[in-house]
């Protein structure tokens, strides 16, 4: 069993993406629960697995004798009018370290240790803006979110709270920190997530930067049709070359399928794929392939354009930018049953269920749509587990990404997710063109989540610089 998650102690915590009718969609976003996260998290995106440091075992022993003449708990920091101790810095840096795998090479503990003094302090004063502003989170909200969290690590509440035993935390300090990390997210979507605003003049400006000035965002896949001109060709034969390349050139713009002339005229090394080129970065393809299509939509045909290997004719198969939504999405219809665990159900005992009602369904003496209305806890049983017509995202990850490996009709394994034991069928998928209004929905939310990696660090700078901080030395 991988327990790596009792380290971080990730939940999920609810948002109002939900779907009502049915417990697989995607509800939420991953939280980290536990003080050391945001620690961990800083220590290591500032790429401090450096060389020159201790290994993680002789860090923590460090740690331990820099500490064992004074071993009594003291103040090292007051935000406002809240301590920080030297006992709540040595348990998260104790916590930071046991995220360096073995041979890894960490920082001075001087420099890691003020990083997570910096962390607690910034984590303090959040907290204290959140009780100022009256943000509470109530029983109700952290039982779910335990059961949450060992749910998705395919554990009962009880091996949950072993697990924590067996590191040290007990039942009531994890409950603390969800608590926190709960009031946190809080205080983000109140004091920064509602006060972003998109306006369509946000949503121009964006498209305009992305179309005016592409670089390395655009995308393209180009078809060509070569026409060979020999080395050392006679203008004759170049004449012919060139003839030729303008009667193909000819044909492609008045509706010809581009893909049989280049199997019939190209000797290009793609013909076989009608010629096409596959879509990659447009500073991969040739500047003349580029010049020659720059102005051009899909399906547009330029050339023909002259090289040293002859002429060629180009078509535009495809044209992206990355980070604007694509045009056309892949839809799935799928059903499932869904069992969730209960005192009178282990998850076990519903992977088991669901692996015989998976045989009978293979071998014919049972049908799905019948086995979901008797058996599922989802709202989808009285349809027989149909799901309907879903686009991407719209799943939690771990139900989403085995419903996309599997092909039409096909039966999944039992699988389990968060919110129980799932068996999935896949019926059938299709490709569907986003209209306006989608393809607008999906750039606004592009812009947002922009704007929200702008917004977030500047409110925590001024969070911090907001709180009256007072650093004590250590007792002599």
């Amino acid at each position: 069993m991988d327990t790596s998650y009792l380290k971080f102690f990730p939940a999920m915590i609810l948002t109002t993406r939900s779907r009502s009718r049915t417990g697989v969609c995607r509800v939420a976003a991953w939280l980290a629960v536990v003080a050391s996260i945001a620690t961990a998290s800083a220590v290591q995106a500032q790429g401090l697995k450096a060389s020159g440091g201790l290994a993680p075992a002789a860090a923590q022993a460090a740690i331990v004798r820099a500490d064992a003449p004074r071993m009594a708990d003291y103040i090292v920091a007051i935000v406002n009018s809240e301590p920080v101790t030297n006992q709540e810095v040595r348990t998260r840096l104790q916590r930071a370290l046991s995220q360096f795998a073995r041979g890894d090479q960490i920082p001075p503990q001087s420099e890691l240790r003020q990083q997570v003094l910096d962390a607690l302090i910034l984590e303090k004063a959040q907290l204290q803006l959140a009780t100022e502003g009256g943000i509470k989170v109530d029983e109700a909200q952290v039982d779910e979110a335990e059961r949450n969290v060992a749910r998705q690590n395919r554990l009962s509440l009880t091996q949950l709270h072993e697990e924590l035993k067996k590191q040290g935390v007990t039942p009531a300090e994890f409950r603390t920190s969800l608590r926190q990390r709960l009031t946190l997210q809080r205080l983000r979507e109140r004091e920064v997530d509602a006060k972003v605003r998109v306006t369509e003049a946000d949503i121009e400006r964006f498209v305009l930067q992305k179309m005016d000035n592409p670089g390395a965002d655009l995308q393209l896949n180009l078809a060509q049709i070569l026409i060979a001109v020999p080395e050392n060709a006679t203008t004759q034969q170049a004449n012919q070359a060139m003839t030729l390349a303008q009667s193909v050139a000819a044909q492609a713009r008045n509706g010809d399928d581009f893909a049989m002339l280049a199997r019939t005229h190209s000797v290009g090394p793609e013909r076989q794929t009608g010629g096409a080129m596959g879509l990659r970065a447009a500073d991969r393809y040739p500047v003349l392939f580029l010049n020659a299509t720059r102005t051009l939509a899909v399906g547009g045909v330029a050339g023909p354009v002259r090289s040293p290997a002859g002429f060629h004719v180009l078509k535009v198969l495809e044209k992206r930018i990355a980070g604007l939504p694509e045009p056309v999405i892949t839809e799935t219809a799928a059903r499932h049953i869904l069992l969730r665990s209960s005192a009178n159900l282990t998850e076990a005992q519903a992977i088991a269920r669901l692996a015989d009602a998976r045989e009978r369904i293979v071998k014919g003496q049972a049908d799905f749509a019948v086995l979901a209305k008797e058996m599922s806890h989802d709202a989808s049983a009285n349809d027989g587990g149909n799901l309907g017509w879903v686009a991407p995202g719209m799943f939690v990850p771990e139900f989403e990404e085995v419903m996309n490996e599997l092909r039409p009709q096909e039966l999944s394994q039992p699988i389990v997710s968060r919110f129980g034991v799932h068996l999935i069928q896949v019926l059938e998928r299709r490709q569907v063109e986003l209209g306006p209004r989608e393809q607008r929905e999906q750039l606004r939310q592009l812009v947002r989540e922009s704007k929200l990696e702008e917004a977030y660090p500047k409110w925590l700078e001024e969070v911090r610089t907001r709180a009256y901080v007072e650093l004590r030395e250590p007792p002599q």
